[in-house]
């Protein structure tokens, strides 16, 4: 009581409790290739990394490219579905031109994957690819001399992200591997035509990069609507 007495005398604030992990609830996707999350960082000049990585199981694929165009991103794209080992439902993106634009969501439709971009300004969403590329960084990166231009980063992105996906035991998914993780989970992985049919059945359409701006128009227009009624 004495120290609560001469702290509250010098008005002195009560310490805030900060939320421990365990007061988190980690939220994941249940099934593998259900949503993936993509973005691009920049590694130095001339050199851009892009990384996705799956919701449900951690697996990632890396690449590095010498611009963040959206050609590079259709790229990318083609060694994602190469490299997962399971159907791409969809795709979570922020809202860079390298990834919002039809020419990329064209080519989402041509491989049946939905186009779910993030609201503006709320990169946390996209959390986990966001770690993951911090961790590539101070993990892996930072033992790189990356201003030496002989060396084949995407080779080396590679290596890194076999290490990563087999071997690199992940905290979130209790020390498993991600791969392991896969093991687990992998009887849940539906086939690519179920995942095609969904696509169909959900009629997708392009999104275009304003269309917030679109929704707007179209509440004002049924506002509109009921004072004429």
């Amino acid at each position: 009581m004495t120290v609560w007495r001469v702290l509250r005398r010098h008005e002195v604030k009560p310490v805030v409790r900060r939320h421990s992990k365990s007061d988190y609830i980690r939220y994941n996707k249940e099934v593998p290739g259900e949503r993936v999350q993509m973005d691009v960082t920049k590694l130095r000049s001339g050199a851009y990394q892009f990384t996705a990585i799956d919701d449900c199981t951690r697996l990632k694929v890396i690449r590095v490219y010498p611009n963040k165009k959206a050609s590079n991103t259709i790229l990318f794209l083609h060694e994602m579905i190469a490299d997962f080992p399971f159907p791409i439902q969809r795709v979570q993106t922020d809202w860079g031109t390298e990834f919002f634009n039809y020419d990329f969501q064209y080519e989402l439709h041509e491989h049946f994957i939905k186009f779910r971009p993030i609201k503006p300004r709320t990169p946390h969403l996209n959390g986990k690819v966001e770690r993951t590329q911090q961790t590539d960084k101070t993990e892996f990166w930072n033992i790189i001399d990356l201003s030496d231009k002989s060396l084949n980063l995407n080779d080396m992105a590679m290596e890194w992200q076999d290490f990563y996906n087999r071997k690199r035991p992940h905290s979130s998914l209790g020390g498993m591997t991600p791969w392991q993780k896969f093991k687990s989970v992998e009887s849940l992985v539906p086939i690519q035509p179920v995942v095609s049919e969904a696509f169909y059945e959900s009629e997708e359409e392009i999104i275009p990069r304003n269309y917030e701006y679109l929704i707007f128009c179209k509440r004002k227009n049924k506002g509109e609507v009921k004072k004429r009624r």
